[in-house]
């Protein structure tokens, strides 16, 4: 029986035919890379190959010179296997991998999402046979607000705390969120101040999004400076003698997990904004009857309980293991199957009772 054209083994996801890996979570000679997220984009690969506009976050990241850019829909050929990039819509520089050989197609989508965040190229629906998915989001509770009715939230509560003399502190991660985020902040509202890991990563997306001016923390910032203007900061700043100095602040923290009414208050901020760069349930739903996909492939996320619904759909549907572990690791740090399991058991009974 001939092997797959895409194998999950203890390195990546594997292409024997080509001799190169998907998103290796262990070091490998050649590594195909969807996006930047350190899940996906990891050190020590002989030469990366990404998208061209990945190319400069990869190369800050990861501190290596041994990366090779690709435009869109641009076919290269390894070893008579056709490969090419499409985007992804997770992130800046995100892309689907498309893989072709001898007539067969498989798409691997790395993180994706349908909505279009205004800085990101939109995802695009890549016909395949078999679809290799993630489904971070995976359960009917999660159905996203339009990013214009989060942001307007957002701005006015910062307005809000400005009027009441208090710093907004926002959280989102550094790479993806935290842009988002800035470039739809109202700046006629006060002044934006980063932490150095989000002004860092933003510095090197300037070449690519024209973003509002913001301003770095540094030690000689006072408090006084701060008040009544925002501050964006990755979630590991929370918590840490770094933000003493912003007395009196309010946070507010921006994820899919907010979508769940614990999540707030389990990770002790004052307000959450329901804002993903992961597909909703729906998303997930539509993109894959979209690819035209008999065979799907369930990643990180709720995959058990979600390939199981596409089973009853009719799908080819299974999970493969793998490292990537979606918003989980962007905001928490958590790894797959912990993932706010406490909040999520009503909607996992629910899907469970939609397959019994």
């Amino acid at each position: 029986m001939a092997s797959p054209l895409l194998e999950f083994n203890d390195k990546g996801i594997y292409c024997s035919q080509a001799d190169v890996y998907l998103d290796p979570w262990k070091p490998v000679k050649n590594a195909l890379i969807t996006h930047g997220h350190a899940d996906h984009s990891r050190w020590g690969n002989e030469r990366y190959i990404t998208h061209s506009s990945n190319v400069p976050i990869i190369k800050h990241r990861l501190g290596v010179t041994n990366v090779i850019g690709k435009e869109w829909n641009e076919t290269f050929i390894i070893n008579n296997v056709k490969f090419s990039f499409h985007p992804a819509g997770h992130i800046i520089g995100s892309a689907q991998i498309r893989v072709e050989h001898k007539g067969e197609v498989w798409v691997f989508t790395g993180d994706y999402k349908t909505e279009d965040d205004g800085i990101s190229v939109p995802y695009e629906v890549v016909k395949c046979h078999t679809f290799i998915t993630e489904c971070t989001f995976g359960l009917p509770v999660f159905k996203w607000l339009p990013q214009s009715q989060v942001m307007n939230d957002v701005n006015e509560w910062w307005a809000e705390n400005k009027a009441e003399g208090k710093t907004s502190v926002l959280f989102g991660y550094s790479l993806g969120k935290a842009q988002r985020l800035l470039k739809f902040l109202d700046p006629n509202i006060g002044k934006i101040y980063t932490h150095g890991a989000i002004e860092n990563m933003t510095q090197v997306l300037r070449a690519q999004v024209d973003f509002p001016e913001t301003t770095l923390i540094t030690r000689e910032t006072k408090k006084e400076e701060l008040l009544g203007n925002i501050v964006l900061a990755p979630p590991s700043a929370h918590g840490s003698t770094w933000i003493r100095k912003m007395t009196p602040y309010v946070t507010g923290s921006a994820s899919g997990w907010m979508a769940f009414r614990g999540a707030r208050r389990r990770r002790a901020v004052d307000k959450g904004f329901v804002l993903s760069d992961h597909c909703d349930w729906q998303g997930l739903l539509e993109s894959i009857t979209a690819t035209g996909a008999e065979k799907v492939i369930a990643t990180h996320g709720y995959s058990d309980l979600f390939s199981k619904y596409l089973r009853e759909l009719g799908y080819d549907a299974r999970t493969a293991k793998t490292q990537y572990e979606g918003e989980a690791g962007e905001i928490s740090g958590k790894g797959e199957g912990e993932m706010e399991s406490e909040e999520a058991q009503p909607e996992v009974l629910k899907v469970k009772n939609l397959l019994t």
